[in-house]
């Protein structure tokens, strides 16, 4: 499912849509749908609101581990490719989502939690992805944050220098670590 928003003047909205839809059809894509009142368009939108729960539903009774990542616009296909290969290639069910317009995507890998060698799979999986979109130009996460689990990523797409830095920082703001202790990078006194 691919989802768009126009903005501009009626009749450029309008002609958007309708190129749009042309090369929907041009690529064998079917059930285009269009709205214009904010009802309808809040109808759509829900399906993607919903796409987590919808995910989920592929194997039930399972966990997601999400992963995110971001490229630069001209690598976004292109990641997102060399990505699906290696999901395919993988035993778990994974998902993509994204949002095109900024070059970030979401991968939900579906996993039973009282099974570690798909959590292992997972892991294997989210480092692939992430080494990948650093070796494009891109970043470890778009928007779910650092927090713990990309923490060892943070070293490979600043470099320590720049880690340096942020620790300094981090410490003359935060002298105790009391403020989210733990998260990003380690405190080192």
């Amino acid at each position: 499912m691919l989802f768009f928003e126009f903005h501009g003047t009626e009749s450029g909205v309008k002609e958007q849509a309708q190129t749009v839809q042309d090369i929907t059809a041009e690529n064998h894509g079917t059930d285009f749908e269009w709205a214009t009142r904010p009802e309808d368009r809040s109808r759509l939108w829900n399906a993607r609101h919903s796409a987590y729960f919808a995910m989920l539903q592929l194997k039930p009774g399972c966990r997601a581990v999400t992963t995110d990542v971001c490229v630069p616009i001209s690598r976004l296909a292109e990641c997102v490719e060399e990505t699906e290969k290696d999901l395919v290639a993988s035993y778990l069910p994974c998902p993509i989502v994204g949002h095109v317009g900024n070059g970030n995507f979401h991968v939900a890998m579906l996993l039973d939690p009282a099974k570690p060698e798909e959590l292992e799979e997972a892991e294997r999986l989210n480092k692939r992805i992430v080494m990948r979109a650093l070796a494009m130009g891109g970043t470890c996460t778009g928007e779910h944050g650092v927090g713990l689990h990309k923490m060892g990523f943070m070293l490979d797409e600043h470099g320590a220098d720049a880690i340096g830095v942020m620790r300094a920082i981090k410490h003359a703001l935060d002298p105790k670590n009391m403020m989210n202790p733990g998260k990003i990078f380690t405190f080192e006194a």
